[in-house]
C-alpha cells in the first residue's frame, strides 16, 4: 500500500486501480480540488479505477465539486464508508445531484464489505 498526502486529504493506492480516499476534516471540496482529485487518479492508477471514499472526517463540497468529482471516465466503482447520519445525508445528496451514478455507486457501513464489493465490481 502507499500513502500519498495531496492538499485535501490523503490517498491510499490499495492496489494498481483501487484506491481509498480520506478527505481531510472541514475541507471544502472546490472545482480546483477536484481537477487535484482526478489529475492524481489519472497519474498513479490504472483505469478501470475503483474507490472507497472514506467519509470518517465532515466536509463539503461546492455545487459545481458536487457535479463533477463523479465524473472521471477512469472511474468504475465507487464505495463510501458512511458511519454517520450526516456523512450518509452528504452522500445521498451527491448520489441525487449525480443521477447516473447509481449503478456502480455503494453506500456502506463496514470497510470490509466495501473492499469486497470493490474488488468484486472489478475484477
Amino acid at each position: 500500500m502507499s500513502i500519498f498526502k495531496l492538499s485535501f486529504g490523503i490517498i491510499n493506492i490499495l492496489q494498481k486501480n483501487l484506491a481509498e480516499v480520506i478527505v481531510d476534516e472541514g475541507v471544502v471540496m472546490d472545482e480546483v480540488l477536484v481537477k487535484e482529485f482526478h489529475d492524481f487518479l489519472k497519474n498513479n492508477l490504472e483505469a478501470s479505477i475503483g474507490l472507497l471514499i472514506n467519509k470518517k472526517y465532515s466536509y463539503t463540497y461546492t455545487f459545481e465539486a458536487q457535479k463533477s468529482i463523479v465524473h472521471l471516465d477512469e472511474i468504475k466503482f465507487i464505495a463510501v464508508l458512511a458511519n454517520t447520519s450526516g456523512a450518509v445525508m452528504s452522500t445521498e445528496t451527491l448520489i441525487n445531484i449525480n443521477g447516473n451514478i447509481h449503478r456502480n455507486f455503494e453506500l456502506f457501513q463496514e470497510r470490509d464489505s466495501a473492499l469486497v464489493w470493490l474488488q468484486k465490481g472489478l475484477s
